[in-house]
């Protein structure tokens, strides 16, 4: 089959490299011409584990390739995706679908034959009929389905998640467009891949309902954390105890300073506006966005109180500045906040990530010292707030630690070492839902 994906950002070069790998011909189209230079270079512009050698192994077979001529990505295909950016429109908080209609105008205006159009992007319940509608407005000639057929790919974990989905949802209007699809995904069929086949509506609201349901248990978890250092519980052992339910699970149920990244704050907004503007308003979905904003606005908070209620003149080594681990994405990420008030408080911040150097540049403000490494970051600090979980900084020893900072103060915003540890080793050590064990 051939299929071109309109869009070179993280899902489409994701999920182009891995139908590429299933044998696809996949042609993706970038717009921006700076962007388009590195594909065809070599150059992955986003960070994710394994996209390089997957993106390189495919160019180098021949089945993908990268293009800013629609026309030429437009002859005898089969599929074409729509992947472009959704980001919340200002001011009201729903999903801004310009690029996404104006990619639906580019390709009814180029094809030449029948096609699936199928929206990849995350966009609310209602797109499809409108891509549908645009398509007919501009070439009343064409033969054509559009479907939704919605992602669920983890930063960190997108190229298993796509070759190795717990499901693969499609919303289509016709068997025809059915079919295509089933055959697209054909090589999930011998791993048993659940392929769901829902109305276009349904598949547009399950990726919404998928991400705010997943957010909101990040939410409550944090709260029960707030709520286990009031009462001195520890809320991992409340987590396991939740988690090994079988109704509940054991996913996103880890405590921190509140989610981030490119989907769910976006995406519970998004769900939020779509319920107020159905008239079936998501209270709980709402609660969730006010809660999660709150916390990550306060955690600088913790640093300050943890530091005797001011951080003016002391050095602070901030470890984590990405959303996640194993990612370079720096969208809502809680570093943002924390390092923002910190240095607004008259702090001196030393940061490293590992791979979120560069692009935090244009969220922190100026004046912000990026370390060479952890160990960097730390020489000579009077506290260290870990913000981001990379396994690499749970490699350093409490031992490590003391012989490096100036000060003894550190707020593990994220539970990377054991409190126990950490009090023996002679540190003020604050965690989230956990208390600090007393010296015997």
């Amino acid at each position: 089959m051939r299929v071109t994906m309109i869009g070179g950002g993280y899902v489409g070069l994701v999920s182009g490299a891995c139908l590429a790998q299933f044998g696809m011909e996949v042609v993706i189209v970038e717009a921006d011409e700076r962007k388009l230079a590195a594909l065809k270079s070599g150059g992955i512009p986003i960070f994710e584990p394994g996209l390089d050698d997957l993106v390189a192994a495919n160019v180098a077979a021949g089945r993908l390739t990268f293009t800013g001529d629609m026309d030429d990505a437009l002859k005898e295909v089969d599929v074409v995706f729509i992947a472009v950016g959704t980001p919340t429109r200002r001011g009201d908080g729903h999903a801004d679908l310009t690029y996404v209609y104006q990619a639906a105008e580019q390709v009814a205006r180029k094809l030449r034959g029948y096609a699936v159009i199928v929206t990849k992007s995350t966009v609310p319940v209602g797109t499809g009929r409108r891509v549908a509608e645009i398509v007919r407005e501009t070439r009343p000639d064409l033969d054509f389905d559009v479907a939704s057929n919605p992602e669920f790919l983890r930063e960190g974990n997108a190229i298993g998640d796509f070759m190795r989905p717990d499901r693969v949802v499609i919303g289509v209007e016709s068997e025809r467009a059915e079919a295509v699809l089933r055959t697209l995904y054909r090589p999930l069929f011998l791993i048993e891949t659940p392929i769901i086949v829902t109305s276009i509506e349904t598949a547009e609201l399950t990726k919404y309902a998928a991400n705010s349901f997943l957010a909101m248990k990040v939410t409550f978890i944090n709260e029960v954390a707030d709520l286990c250092e009031r009462v001195g519980a520890d809320v991992h052992d409340v987590a396991r105890g939740m988690g090994l339910d079988g109704r509940i699970g054991r996913k996103f149920l880890h405590p921190g300073p509140g989610f981030g990244g490119s989907c769910f704050p976006k995406d519970t907004l998004a769900m939020a506006r779509i319920g107020q503007d159905a008239g079936a308003p998501q209270r709980l979905v709402e609660t969730v966005v006010t809660v999660n904003d709150a916390r990550k606005s306060t955690m600088a908070r913790r640093v300050t109180t943890a530091c005797g209620g001011s951080v003016r003149g002391k050095r602070i080594a901030v470890w984590g500045l990405t959303f996640k681990p194993e990612t370079d994405d720096m969208r809502d990420a809680p570093s943002i906040p924390v390092v923002s008030r910190l240095a607004e408080e008259g702090a001196e911040i030393h940061v490293f990530d590992p791979e979120g150097m560069e692009p935090a540049k244009a969220y922190l403000p100026s004046g912000i010292i990026y370390a060479a490494d952890a160990l960097d970051a730390v020489a000579g600090a009077d506290a260290l707030v870990v913000v981001t979980e990379w396994n690499v900084f749970r490699a350093v020893s409490p031992a490590r630690l003391k012989s490096l900072m100036r000060g003894s103060v550190i707020v593990d915003l994220r539970n990377v070492f054991d409190p126990a540890a950490m009090r023996t080793a002679g540190f003020a050590y604050t965690s989230i839902g956990r208390a600090v064990p007393p010296l015997l």
